[in-house]
């Protein structure tokens, strides 16, 4: 029997070789070589997203199980690009705080070689192994501070809820298994467009959206995350409010697009009903909220239900918006957080939004960039989350989703007030003492993301043009 060809998989083999080097390298030295293994960890980065730059076309391998087109690409540049920007997140952070250790950079790139494998998958299997390589080495991360009892509280109801949602997408695959005969997205594709979807199946794709929901930390499935991001360290919950957002959607949207055309009108349901209920709650329950990393989470639901409004129209506009909105979120979410690790005051990290005061007079470029993430993310024109919010609100009237389309408007306008709320504290209440000054590598993450958004504002034309092209492939 022939070999698979490894081309189509060359960035991961690479991430997933150095990473084992990053083993033996760490094993030998120790903690000594946490520096090395984190320059290390960006050079594999680096170079995976060249190889991913440099591929054209749509290619299969491994059986039809794994596949690289344009909508892989675009969501693995993504992702390397949130890999890269965590470990400059946390270089210096987490060594302040005493709980950087050199397994760090491993998991991270190990996270993101199961991330990468999320994408690109094409059928049940490849899926389910990606998912699980993710998850488990984001189960350590999210306890990495071992000596904080909210760290470790974190981490244990992240592996609770992560085995639970793994085991409802593991049911879900095995319905769908057995009432198509195939694994393979093309295969349960066909298989669905011979007829109406029995009830099995449905059974199944409900199974399989409530484990992918868990992974974005949609509604009802997202109780874990305010929880994990005010738990876990600053630049872990970075992390998981960046890479693995990006894999966990594009996951969603090649399943149920690549996997299930012929069954639209029933996932649609699904997808509307999670949209709508992430929208709502992450619009109403961010609002009392007093911990910014806390309020960030909240925003982070609130998002994927957004970016969810563009699936739930079922077409390459609705994909095209999806991409657009995770691109400019994946920005505006590290500009944030690069923030909030900003926010040290006599050596320790200051968490309460009220800590922000008077930041205009103290620090005025912080708050000009944190001010242009809030207006951005509360989809102020003409800064980049407009449009990210215009396309996926066009794609669903477009597909005559008018009351979803409404209820979105409508929580955006909710969702702006604590927005909004950040910026009167920072320029209207009186100045508290200033901050210290950040690390090198938070204010390069900063200045990049800060810049990312600008541009975007001005020329949204190019992201909007790789969106569409990387939508097409999937229809």
């Amino acid at each position: 029997m022939a070999l698979p060809a490894l081309g189509p998989a060359l960035p991961e083999i690479i991430l997933a070789l150095g990473a084992i080097a990053m083993v033996l390298i760490g094993a030998i030295q120790g903690e000594r070589a946490t520096r090395l293994l984190e320059g290390m960890a960006i050079a594999l980065f680096a170079l995976a997203l060249v190889l991913v730059l440099s591929g054209t076309g749509k290619v299969t391998t491994f059986n039809d199980g794994f596949i690289v087109d344009s909508f892989a690409r675009f969501f693995k540049v993504l992702t390397l690009l949130g890999a890269a920007a965590a470990i400059l997140l946390s270089s210096d952070s987490l060594r302040r705080d005493g709980s950087m250790r050199f397994e760090f950079p491993i998991l991270i790139v190990l996270s993101t070689v199961g991330m990468m494998m999320m994408i690109s998958a094409n059928d049940l299997i490849s899926l389910y192994v990606g998912l699980e390589l993710q998850s488990l080495a984001l189960y350590v991360v999210a306890a990495f501070d071992r000596d904080n009892a909210k760290s470790t509280e974190a981490g244990l109801k992240y592996f609770v809820l992560g085995a639970l949602s793994s085991g409802m997408l593991l049911y879900g695959a095995s319905l769908t298994y057995g009432f198509t005969g195939t694994v393979t997205y093309p295969g349960i594709a066909a298989a669905v467009q011979h007829g109406h979807p029995g009830i099995g199946l449905i059974f199944g794709i409900v199974f399989i959206a409530a484990g992918v929901a868990f992974k974005i930390s949609a509604v009802p499935f997202h109780m874990w995350t305010p929880d994990v991001y005010e738990g876990a360290p600053t630049p872990v919950a970075a992390f998981f409010a960046s890479a693995p957002k990006m894999a966990a959607m594009a996951m969603v949207v090649r399943i149920f697009v690549g996997a299930f055309p012929g069954a639209l009108h029933e996932w649609q349901q699904i997808i509307i009903f999670i949209a709508i209920a992430s929208m709502a709650l992450g619009a109403f329950a961010a609002i009392g909220q007093r911990n910014i990393k806390r309020l960030l989470a909240y925003s982070s639901i609130a998002n994927m239900g957004y970016a969810l409004v563009g699936l739930a129209a079922g077409t390459a506009a609705g994909v095209q918006g999806v991409m657009v909105y995770m691109a400019i979120y994946l920005a505006t979410t590290l500009g944030a957080f690069a923030c909030v690790l900003l926010m040290r005051r006599d050596g320790k990290a200051v968490e309460d939004i009220s800590e922000l005061a008077g930041l205009s007079r103290t620090n005025p470029w912080m708050a000009f960039a944190l001010s242009m993430m809030m207006f951005s993310l509360a989809g102020i024109p003409p800064l980049a989350g407009f449009w990210a919010k215009f396309y996926v609100f066009l794609a669903a009237i477009d597909a005559k989703l008018y009351v979803l389309a409404v209820i979105g408007v409508v929580t955006s306008v909710v969702g702006a007030y604590y927005y909004l709320r950040l910026v009167k504290v920072m320029y209207f209440d009186d100045a508290k003492p200033a901050f210290e000054k950040g690390d090198l590598g938070v204010r390069a993450v900063l200045l990049v993301s800060a810049i990312f958004v600008l541009a975007l504002s001005l020329l949204p034309a190019p992201l909007l043009n790789s969106a569409a092209a990387a939508a097409k492939s999937l229809f």
